[in-house]
């Protein structure tokens, strides 16, 4: 008898399962459930290119031009699973019960809301969908001032797009700093730089302290160094949590994220899960990560797990932003306690190298994205290098390679 695997999710780690776990096992039935309406689409481009008015969700269905029918893998679109019901081996969805022998949970995370900026509130956004991304273009057309909150990677790719289409922009951040999480303050500050070039204010190190709405139906946000700001739009990018109520519900270890195995495996031997919702033992302990390819790949190895296969997870995380000329890059696992080289690059560019015991473990560039090719397999196949020739402009890292091939 044919094999049933289901797949719950609509980002790429749900369709990356599907589609792998029908390649291992070209018998088998895969189904993959989602709330969405529509065929599982990038999400990157929501806050760029959607935005700007140069593309719409549907122009990159994750799963190709034929979609995901086009692998042989059927999909079940607005539809919701309220329960997985694990001793009788199904999910209870809005459109009935869906048996399985083995199951992918790829939920992905959700919006972290802030009280005073509930998702509710009129003329506040968050962005995480194609509804919300078309709701957010369709309120720039006639916005004055964009107030965002967070200067992480989708606040600033919001910020970015917005200033392009002429919209006075302001963005609060309680850090210090901007991409604190994902970068050096050194290549954090060019990356400012960028911005207020582009005419984007900044107030950092404060958070919003009190929200009014005004009669015009504009929004005053006091914050706590005592700034009144006047927004006709507010987007807020405060950060993810783990979708992960669905597991938790049914007796999962659930750790802030779905605990795995290296082979994407949970608590229960018959379920997997991949993503955004999953944490896993790493070198740097257990974490989550939030980024495209993560869960593509992360996704392709719980799909041909669940089909049969016993594949772990090795891959180097990597993640990229585009703001305005820059394309920010990030590879490898980032360590406080690494050795940090810095390559010298032209203006608007900037490469940052991190080592341990002699090979390098991550890098960060900006508009390096032909030398951060050869840094990732530096880092994948754990060569040893010298941090001099590492930050020496006139060392090509492809010779690093050669050298040690």
């Amino acid at each position: 008898m044919a094999r049933h695997i289901v797949v719950i999710g609509g980002g790429p780690a749900a369709v990356f399962a599907a589609i792998e776990a029908r390649k291992k096992d070209p018998s088998a039935d895969v189904t993959l459930v989602t709330e969405e309406t529509c065929e599982p689409y990038e999400k990157p481009p929501l806050s760029k290119a959607v935005l700007l008015g140069k593309a719409q969700p549907g122009d990159a269905p994750i799963a190709g031009p034929g979609g995901l029918a086009a692998h042989g893998v059927t999909a079940k679109l607005g539809t919701r699973c309220t329960a997985i019901d694990r001793a009788a081996h199904q999910i209870l969805t809005t459109g009935g019960a869906l048996p399985y022998d083995a199951l992918v949970i790829a939920t992905g995370s959700l919006m972290r809301e802030l009280p005073l900026l509930p998702s509710g509130m009129p003329r506040v956004h968050y962005l995480r969908t194609e509804a919300h991304a078309l709701a957010i273009k369709a309120g720039l057309t006639s916005c004055k001032h964009l107030v965002v909150i967070g200067a992480g990677l989708i606040g600033l790719e919001a910020a970015a797009s917005a200033a392009e289409l002429g919209v006075e922009v302001t963005v609060i951040e309680t850090a210090p700093r901007i991409m604190a999480r994902a970068c050096d303050e050194k290549t954090g500050a060019l990356i400012l730089a960028e911005h207020q070039h582009h005419g984007v204010d900044f107030d950092l190190n404060v958070s919003v302290t009190e929200v009014t709405a005004q009669l015009d139906g504009s929004i005053a946000l006091e914050t706590s160094d005592g700034e009144l700001y006047v927004a006709d739009l507010v987007l807020v990018g405060a950060g993810v949590k783990a979708n992960d109520a669905l597991a938790a519900a049914s007796g999962l270890d659930v750790q802030d994220g779905i605990f795995v195995d290296a082979q994407c495996r949970t608590s229960d031997p018959a379920i997997f899960a991949a993503g955004d919702v999953t944490r896993f033992t790493t070198p740097q302990g257990a974490v989550r990560l939030e980024n495209w390819r993560h869960a593509q790949e992360h996704g392709a190895v719980a799909g041909r797990n669940a089909a049969g296969a016993s594949d772990s997870y090795k891959a180097v995380p990597s993640y990229w932003s585009e703001q305005y000329g820059l394309y920010i890059q990030g590879i490898g696992w980032p360590d406080p306690s690494a050795q940090t080289v810095r390559r010298p690059l032209p203006e608007k560019s900037a490469l940052v190298l991190e080592t341990r015991d002699g090979v390098v473990t991550y890098a960060l560039g900006i508009n390096a994205q032909r030398d951060l090719a050869a840094v990732r397999r530096l880092i994948e196949r754990k060569i040893p290098v010298d941090a001099d020739d590492l930050a020496d402009p006139a060392k090509p890292f492809n010779a690093m390679l050669k050298a040690k091939a």
